[in-house]
């Protein structure tokens, strides 16, 4: 059998944590292919490696002197391998990468950050690969670029191109562990790019999907997906399965587990994943499949949301007659940057809903001019503060039972629909809020559905 096992930055906080990982890994002998992310917080008010490393960028590019947050960076690794009992050598290497990334070239500063702020997982699969050696198995570290892992050239930005998955396909080798930074690859022209923020998410299943891995193991610090947000819900059930439809409903609604894209390469090879807990690895965890029997499974599986949208209300008469009205609006949008998330419409009216960050004061105010000017529209109303809440099951919409409850529940907790969108992924039911009961309206329809 044939798993790729991701470690999440929590799980590989400390020394106490590598070696907990490290077990995990040698407790199996199909785990040979270990991503890692780079060492994150040891508590609550920790700083995350990345984010020294960030720091120590910004101090090089704004010009200001970069020795204590370098040193901050070194410290961290030096604490780790003192822990580990490691060779002296392993925090030289380190540190001599370390230090020649700084003396790049800062001309490019997307370049330049890039470059560091790969550091953190490079170095950490660089001391896991070394310690596990230490313990007497055949280990050894792979750099992202020399096993092909090639990305477009979009700094803190990069996406998979496809020739990455062939040149990926030999790296298995079942008489050696191999440990590999995720979070970055090359770009063709040989420079360090970072994948968005939760990337070695996206790493790992590039490389499951790679090598057709039977299983992807995410191993973070939680015992399972919950039903609900923990912070809302007391004891929330945990989710034991779940299929990709309802897993990427449930990251887009809210649910923080998963980075958006990180399912996407696995999900096309049809590889389940696998999220389980270092700190408790004989806990089951949840399993996200591509199918499911769905028989006996409950309405809902879990339910998600989140505050920070705006809705674009656009009125006129007669609106349902003007061909590519709607088009008109969201080429608009496109030309300002603007994605949106839902568009429910009526006869005379539209409503568009967006992130608020994507619209600022200043483009909301151009957006509406345009609007108004090209669309000749009769109103045009924007409202700020919304929440979306999002019920997730595949089961949600074999009964009329599901949207009649759904209402109910935010009716009796006194919460005013804004907004209903069902779509047509047939796994979720939408519902548009003010924000001020967005935390009312998750526990209210985690009590409608999750009694016990």
């Amino acid at each position: 059998m044939v798993k790729v096992s991701k470690f999440g930055g929590s799980s590989l906080a400390d020394a106490s944590q590598i070696k907990k990982v490290c077990d995990i890994i040698l407790s199996d002998t199909d785990r040979k292919l270990v991503v890692v992310s780079a060492p994150g917080k040891r508590f609550k008010d920790d700083i995350k490696v990345t984010d020294l490393l960030i720091a120590l960028a910004d101090s090089y590019i704004s010009g200001y002197d970069p020795d204590y947050d370098f040193n901050q960076v070194m410290d961290r690794y030096s604490e780790i391998a003192s822990e580990l009992n490691l060779d002296e050598n392993i925090i030289k290497i380190i540190n001599r990468d370390l230090s020649e990334r700084c003396l790049m070239d800062k001309t490019n500063t997307g370049e330049f950050s890039d470059c560091l702020k790969a550091a953190g997982e490079d170095n950490c699969a660089k001391l896991i690969a070394s310690y596990i050696q230490k313990l007497g198995h055949n280990a050894e570290y792979v750099n992202p670029g020399d096993a092909g892992l090639i990305l477009t050239e979009e700094y803190g930005n990069a996406h998979v191109l496809p020739e990455s998955y062939e040149n990926l396909s030999v790296l298995y080798d079942p008489t050696v562990i191999k440990i590999i930074p995720g979070y970055f690859g090359y770009s063709k022209s040989g420079y360090i790019v970072t994948l968005p923020r939760g990337g070695s998410d996206v790493s790992g299943s590039i490389i499951a999907a790679a090598v057709s891995a039977d299983l992807y193991e995410n191993f973070t610090d939680v015992d399972s997906i919950f039903a609900v947000d923990p912070s809302l819900v007391k004891n929330p059930a945990p989710i034991i399965d779940l299929t990709y439809k309802e897993m990427r409903e449930l990251s887009y609604a809210g649910f923080s587990v998963f980075h958006e894209e990180a399912l996407t390469p696995v999900y096309y090879k049809g590889i389940p994943v696998n999220i389980k807990n270092t700190n408790n690895p004989s806990a089951p965890g949840t399993t996200i499949h591509a199918d499911i029997d769905t028989e006996n499974r409950n309405l809902v599986t879990g339910i998600a949301g989140s505050g920070g949208f705006s809705s674009i209300y656009i009125r006129k008469y007669l609106m349902n007659r003007e061909i590519g009205f709607s088009r008109k609006v969201f080429q608009i949008l496109e030309k300002e940057g603007i994605p949106y998330e839902h568009s429910p419409s009526g006869i005379d009216d539209i409503s568009v809903v967006i992130r608020e960050h994507y619209m600022p004061p200043e483009k909301e105010q151009r957006v509406c001019r345009r609007i108004k000017a090209e669309l000749d529209v009769d109103d045009i109303v924007v409202t700020h503060g919304k929440a979306l809440v999002m019920v997730v099951g595949e089961r949600c919409l074999e009964t009329p039972e599901t949207f009649y409850r759904t209402a109910k529940a935010l009716s009796d907790a006194g919460i005013i629909i804004r907004i209903i969108n069902q779509g047509s992924s047939k796994v979720s039911i939408m519902f548009g809020m003010s924000e001020d009961y967005y935390e009312d309206a998750i526990r209210a329809l985690y009590k409608e559905f999750f009694p016990d």
